[in-house]
């Protein structure tokens, strides 16, 4: 994660998860898990699956006592009880989240096009993202932060072979289900993933083949 937002972001979580034996993290992890599929420690992509699940409870997913997800929230309470930290804060309120294609590499800029919307994101990135190629897919979430989008630190590089199947899904979503909301097509990606780690001797592009059930 870059440094500029890790205090912050280590203080949502603070303020978030107070213990790991809370219970509505345990509730969420158990939702996610239906989703995405069960992650264990010994899966090739585990910390990945962990880190896009700690960030959708805390950025996405609204909490069942006032509605709101923990950085709204927490955001709120620093605008009660440390203004000055609350702007800092608020950038976690404003993430975007799902599939992207990746444009232009250029030097610490990428530019990134969301499947969904087809908005374009450019992305400030000073590390060398190994084997990032242009029109590769990946779900990333992008955070606002002092004026650059900056990425999150989860992150889900799917392979590149897959990507036009993952674009040719995203299309027929839009025109065919258009009431789906993206996220379930992100999910949906991320337990293919999960599953090609587990079985590498599978071709890809079966474990991505949108119209074989059972995958």
């Amino acid at each position: 994660m870059n440094s500029h937002y890790q205090q912050p972001f280590e203080e949502l979580i603070a303020w978030a998860i107070p213990d790991s034996s809370n219970v509505d993290l345990l509730e969420a992890k158990a939702q996610y898990m239906k989703v995405v599929g069960d992650f264990h420690e010994e899966d090739r992509f585990f910390e990945n699956h962990m880190t896009c699940f700690l960030e959708y409870f805390l950025f996405d997913r609204p909490r069942p006592a006032d509605n709101k997800t923990p950085a709204v929230a927490f955001y709120e309470h620093l605008l009660r009880t440390a203004p000055d930290k609350a702007e800092e804060a608020r950038c976690f309120t404003e993430t975007v989240h799902g599939l992207f294609e990746v444009g232009k590499c250029k030097a610490h800029r990428i530019v990134l096009r969301e499947l969904f919307s087809e908005a374009d994101f450019e992305v400030t990135e000073r590390r060398s993202i190994l084997g990032l190629n242009r029109k590769d897919i990946l779900e990333a979430r992008l955070i606002p932060f002092d004026g650059n989008l900056l990425f999150s630190q989860s992150f889900l590089m799917h392979p590149s072979e897959v990507a036009d199947a993952i674009r040719k899904e995203a299309k027929r979503w839009k025109k065919e289900e258009p009431q789906r909301h993206p996220r379930e097509l992100t999910w949906e990606c991320a337990r293919r993933l999960l599953r090609l780690g587990r079985y590498q001797q599978i071709d890809p592009q079966r474990v991505y083949d949108f119209e074989l059930t059972g995958n």
